[in-house]
């Protein structure tokens, strides 16, 4: 998480199963997120309505039994919800926008 630069390592560390740092916002936690190549995020589902761009590498999401890929400048959208798995195959970086259910 080194190519992030300073203002944003020094935002809190998110509490979670992948390395982020936490920038809180009203009604959404903005979220400065690195995943290792071969990590592989279990199908789950999360309260909040989550979008995300691709700074680098390459999210592999997988909703309704189908894979998405999703390379840099590419944005993503899981609604609250929905349960969903991820891969990533290479080393990936992501700002993440996880906005909270009305």
């Amino acid at each position: 998480m080194a190519h992030f630069p300073p203002q944003l390592r020094n935002l809190p560390k998110f509490d979670g199963p992948f390395d982020a740092y936490r920038l809180t916002a009203e009604n959404c936690d903005v979220l400065f997120a690195s995943y290792p190549d071969g990590t592989d995020i279990a199908p789950h589902s999360h309260d909040t309505d989550n979008v995300g761009v691709i700074t680098a590498g390459e999210l592999i999401l997988i909703m309704d039994g189908q894979e998405h890929r999703f390379k840099p400048g590419d944005w993503y959208h899981v609604p609250a919800k929905k349960v969903h798995a991820a891969r990533f195959e290479q080393a990936t970086s992501e700002i993440e926008f996880w906005f909270q259910a009305p």
